[in-house]
């Protein structure tokens, strides 16, 4: 019988750089022997969001007072699908396990509904942590407790995710599990342009700032681009043109934008977000901290002034991150998971 991953995940409108990691991974577990995978989206139900907009409208408080999601007020979706990248994926349409050959991963997120999930209906678990700043995913700290403490094993792709496990769970660090991702964009340096790109969904009144004071410093022959809801091949076919990415990225495990520009050939600017303190590093990463808007503009000043002098990229350091994020080692580091099951 062959053994079968289920990807639990949040059914999120717009692009999700989480979303996107668990997809990669169910379809490489997918091309392996004696596993396949499976992808069970989850929202809330119909009838929870009128019973919550009715406890908001009346100013109603919940009886038990418990933050999170909750597995009563959840619903599985059917045919649920990202349009916005490029996937293979097989989806689960119903909330009904086979505890024989069911394995499920939970992100952190839901990680509290282990208990109603998974431990009383005997399916075994494992919980994927992909920001360490979302582990508090309810206020029930003993209901939280036992979910990490009965997990198979805690995944983590960063030294972030990790330390932030250990700040949270310090008996439970044996079961943490280091995994990775990839990603898979290519630029030459013969088709770049005079391009800024930025996602302005990070950090909103940061990056509006940021641009708005830019725009009376850039020389002319300079344009700044959003990135924002754009699908990820139209991303990748900017940020090739470009030339410097504005990373506004705020507490999180490992940020993919940065890395992603990085890989096609853009000096970065901004915020590491703290998860991707791993790769920041000069000359390809510049550090802004969190809130130093005009230190931020000063730096976007000095890097364009730095290409105009028609600098070659480091391709050193661009071969480190290559290898960082590589096809290899994310399988690799599947297959290590995998044998816990």
């Amino acid at each position: 019988m062959l053994k079968n991953i289920i990807y639990v995940s949040h059914a999120e409108k717009g692009p999700s750089g989480g979303a996107k990691i668990i997809y990669r991974h169910s379809e490489i577990i997918n091309s392996l022997k004696n596993f396949s995978s499976e992808v069970l989206h989850l929202k809330k139900s119909k009838l929870s969001k009128i019973k919550i907009s009715i406890k908001k409208r009346f100013k109603i408080n919940n009886i038990n007072n418990e933050s999170g999601w909750q597995l009563n007020e959840l619903e599985a979706v059917k045919k649920f699908n990202y349009k916005w990248f490029d996937h293979k994926i097989k989806t689960k349409n119903k909330l009904s396990f086979n505890k024989k050959k069911d394995f499920l991963i939970l992100p952190e997120i839901f990680a509290h509904l282990a208990e109603d999930l998974c431990i009383k209906n005997g399916i075994s678990y494992g919980i994927f942590v992909q920001n360490g700043y979302a582990i508090a995913s309810t206020n029930n700290e003993k209901k939280l407790f036992m979910a990490y403490s009965a997990a198979k094993f805690i995944l983590s792709y960063s030294n972030d995710i990790t330390k932030c496990i250990k700040l949270k769970f310090p008996k439970l660090k044996k079961k943490i599990i280091k995994i990775s991702y990839s990603l898979n964009i290519k630029a030459k340096e013969s088709g770049k342009k005079n391009i800024i790109t930025f996602m302005s969904r990070k950090l909103p009144q940061h990056s509006n700032l940021v641009t708005n004071y830019l725009n009376n410093h850039l020389p002319k022959n300079w344009t700044l681009k959003d990135i924002h809801l754009l699908s990820e091949k139209k991303t990748y076919d900017l940020l090739k043109k470009s030339k410097i990415f504005l990373a506004f990225s705020n507490l999180e495990g490992l940020p993919l934008p940065p890395a992603e520009a990085a890989l096609a050939k853009n000096y970065v600017v901004g915020y590491s977000g703290e998860g991707g303190n791993e790769y920041w590093n000069k000359p390809i990463f510049t550090r802004v901290n969190s809130g130093e808007i005009i230190t931020f503009v000063n730096k976007v000043k000095e890097k364009i002034k730095f290409l105009n002098s028609k600098r070659k990229f480091p391709n050193y350091q661009y071969t480190q991150i290559k290898k960082k994020f590589s096809k290899e080692t994310e399988k690799k580091n599947i297959l290590k998971f995998l044998k816990f099951i």
